[in-house]
């Protein structure tokens, strides 16, 4: 096996590093310029830099090789359909005298179609794009000199030296090919591997020298001598002639590695400018794609660009150990307040640590379409270290609190102390019955992914059941679905159920139609969703009844058991009820000892401190704060989040000496709740959608809000998937096995 490495921490007083332990007059310079002016804005150009180059970068990559493949598979296709005078043109051109002109011309044809394939495909990509870089040199120094073949052995070079990107079948196959029985293929994989290590930044500093040097003749009109003539894209830039200072302070930028990513993008835009203009040349989207390799990865090693980044970390955005000694914030929670608030302490010269029961942040206002088979676990969930691997500052912890200790200030976790200079708790809430804890067993909440995976069990394992029922009357209370509760989470639970019975099972069951279920939502209010505007109440209830769900208001639940419930005195047998009526806050005012309202939720300062501890703060479903012009401020996403971001201000501002910041104020963003998979309510701010448009609203406000790009593609992809066919691909049966075996109803039966 191989030996473990680990990497380990050790970060000195100093924030600002050298390799020989002492700043020179330059860098101390730099140093006081960055710390005095320019810390936010640059760490925030750093930050796009880096979210252009990971999600821009691959995009990028497989564009420039599908244009690349597309130019050279053309030219294969018209020699294969030129056959009829292709062998005498070969036999004239290139003779090979022991050689019939049919053979070479066939093989010729089909490596110009095979190749252009491979590198489309990213397979083979570095010997695909060497083919192809042979090819333009020698049409460009012994046939026809053209600016496209010089741009285009750039980027074959390119592709020789770094490789295909993320979008490529290389990228998916290298690990699995640098460890297996292969004959050389761990040899190639490592040969990649080190071509790419030790070749790659001589090549963009190569890049950058022939575009600035071809900027540099563009601007000053300077002929460029006979022997360059090969070697430089003079004529393609003759429309830099109009505008010489940009040429020639973006070849000054990019060719000393000067802010040459902004220097980069300049120039694209600016040759898109004189494109549009009518100023357009073949050769300018080679050009361009040239220029995108600069701007998206950076000038590279050998740059000043990477010297400034050296020697100050966090204006680059560079991640950096926190210095010794440096102030410890504990968050405990890894929901979207505590996911915000970490996240903006990530360049902050602090010690933060994460705290969570569970290793997994959960997108919740997705959590329902688990519970009813929509989407996988997976699909809504992202590791809260992955979230954080690449921030040396953030250490994740996965435990329980049971405590704190806030006069020694210090975490209890089970009979761990951590301590703390700061303590964020965004501990979120759980289901709450009111009281009658007692029906919880018969009526889950849906909080976690644990409740959505119980409830996906219960409600396929009603049909299962009932499948096999030969009583009508107890098949009918498994056929009877009580959703309690008519807030957004019971709305679209009950809409979705809906769903799943009309249409998702068409022919699956012999015995019974699944449409013949009831969903019943019972509120207790006179109307459903009583935070939105009367208008959009009574739409989506109307929605929900073309969908065939009962709406019960102002019903009043008195009883649950394994039966059913009762309502209003009047008993409904249901073997499948939901809980979506109210919420409690999780414990943090008892490990606090600080005031709380009727829900468990802890009255905070207007800073969101708690009231005589202003080193703790509470955000989130766990805070109690009258944020919203006057009013206590939603337990909704965008509120946990806004107060994340708040308090990591807050920290940040105590730490610099700054004065304080405003009181928190929540911006409300708006409410939206879906009903099946053509509907939706939407208010925001005054402006009330509703119907296929708010759905269409819905379904991106909620992609865009998931953590990660692969369940942001897994999501639409499911979502495409079950609304063209209404088959949904997670309806599986799993849990609590043993509740599911105590069932007597569940038995083998034979039928006539």
């Amino acid at each position: 096996m191989p030996p473990r490495v680990q990497v380990t921490c050790n970060a000195p007083a100093n924030l600002w590093p050298s390799r020989s332990g002492r700043l020179n007059r330059a860098e101390r310079s730099l140093r006081d310029l960055a710390t005095r002016w320019l810390p936010a804005p640059t760490g925030a150009l750093a930050a796009t830099y880096r979210l252009l180059e990971h999600s821009g970068g691959p995009v990028v990559d497989l564009l420039i090789r599908l244009w690349l493949a597309k130019v050279f598979f053309v030219s294969g296709v018209l020699r294969i359909f030129g056959l009829s005078i292709e062998p005498y043109l070969s036999g004239a051109a290139y003779p090979v005298p022991w050689v019939e002109p049919l053979s070479p011309t066939y093989l010729g044809a089909a490596i110009q179609m095979i190749i252009p394939m491979l590198l489309a495909l990213g397979l083979a990509t570095r010997w695909a794009a060497l083919y192809m870089l042979i090819l333009v040199l020698v049409v460009q120094f012994n046939y026809l000199a053209l600016d496209i073949n010089l741009y285009s052995a750039v980027l074959f070079g390119w592709f020789v030296i770094c490789g295909a990107g993320p979008l490529s079948l290389d990228h998916l196959l290298a690990r699995g090919l640098g460890d297996t029985a292969l004959p050389f293929a761990t040899a190639l994989t490592r040969l990649a591997g080190a071509v790419t290590r030790y070749l790659r930044p001589y090549y963009q500093l190569l890049i950058r020298l022939w575009l600035g040097l071809a900027l540099l003749a563009a601007s000053t009109e300077t002929s460029i001598p006979v022997g360059l003539t090969k070697l430089l894209p003079e004529k393609s830039l003759a429309h830099f002639a109009p505008a010489p200072t940009l040429a020639l302070v973006g070849a000054l930028l990019v060719t000393f590695g000067l802010a040459a990513r902004p220097a980069a993008l300049l120039l694209m835009l600016a040759v898109a400018g004189m494109h549009a203009a009518g100023a357009a040349d073949p050769a300018d989207v080679y050009f361009m794609m040239t220029l995108a390799l600069v701007g998206l990865y950076g000038p590279g090693d050998l740059s000043l660009d990477k010297w400034i980044s050296a020697i100050l970390p966090q204006i680059s955005g560079r991640q950096t150990c926190p210095p010794e000694g440096a102030p410890h914030v504990v968050i405990v929670g890894a929901g979207f307040g505590g996911l915000a608030c970490a996240a903006r302490l990530t360049k902050t010269p602090v010690r933060v640590t994460l705290i969570d029961r569970h290793n997994y942040h959960l997108f919740q206002p997705l959590l329902y379409q688990v519970a009813t088979a929509s989407l996988s676990p997976a699909d809504i969930a992202a590791t809260v270290r992955g979230l954080f691997c690449d921030h040396l500052n953030v250490q994740v912890l996965l435990g329980q609190v049971t405590g704190i200790d806030t006069t020694q200030r210090a975490v209890l976790i089970g009979k761990r102390r951590l301590s703390y200079d700061y303590l964020v708790l965004a501990t979120g809430a759980s289901h709450s019955y009111f009281g009658r804890d007692e029906w919880e067993p018969y009526a889950p909440g849906l909080k976690t992914i644990d409740d959505a995976v119980e409830i996906r069990r219960r409600i396929l394992s009603a049909f299962e059941q009932a499948e096999s029922a030969e009583d009508p009357a107890e098949r009918l209370g498994l056929l009877t679905f009580v959703i309690v509760g008519g807030g957004p989470t019971g709305v679209e639970l009950a809409g979705d159920i809906a769903e799943l019975v009309r249409h998702g099972m068409e022919k699956e069951f012999h015995y019974f139609d699944p449409a013949s279920a009831r969903v019943v939502l019972i509120q207790s209010a006179a109307r459903i969703l009583p935070t939105f505007p009367g208008v959009l109440s009574e739409k989506a209830q109307r929605s929900l009844e073309r969908l065939g769900v009962e709406v019960m208001l102002e019903s009043r639940v008195e009883h649950i058991d394994q039966e059913g419930v009762r309502i209003n005195g009047e008993r409904l047998a249901s073997r499948t009820v939901l809980w979506a009526a109210g919420v409690v806050a999780s414990p943090a005012a008892r490990w606090l000892n600080a005031a709380a309202d009727r829900s468990g939720r802890v009255k905070v300062e207007p800073d969101l401190s708690v009231a005589g501890l202003p080193n703790v703060f509470v955000i989130g479903d766990t805070a109690l704060a009258n944020a919203w012009k006057g009013k206590p401020v939603p337990g909704l996403a965008p509120a946990a989040k806004q107060g994340g971001a708040y308090v990591a201000r807050t920290i940040r501002r105590k730490l610099q000496g700054q004065s304080e910041q405003p009181p928190f104020a929540y911006r409300h963003m708006g409410s939206l709740a879906t009903i099946g998979r053509k509907a939706a309510v939407a208010s925001f701010n005054g402006v009330n959608v509703s119907g296929a448009s708010a759905w269409w609203l819905w379904g991106l406000i909620h992609v865009a809000l998931l953590v990660g790009l692969r369940n942001r593609i897994s999501v639409m992809f499911n979502w495409f998937w079950a609304y063209l066919t209404f088959k949904r691909g997670t309806r599986l049966i799993t849990g609590n096995e043993a509740s599911l075996a105590e069932n007597p109803v569940i038995r083998t039966i034979e039928r006539p």
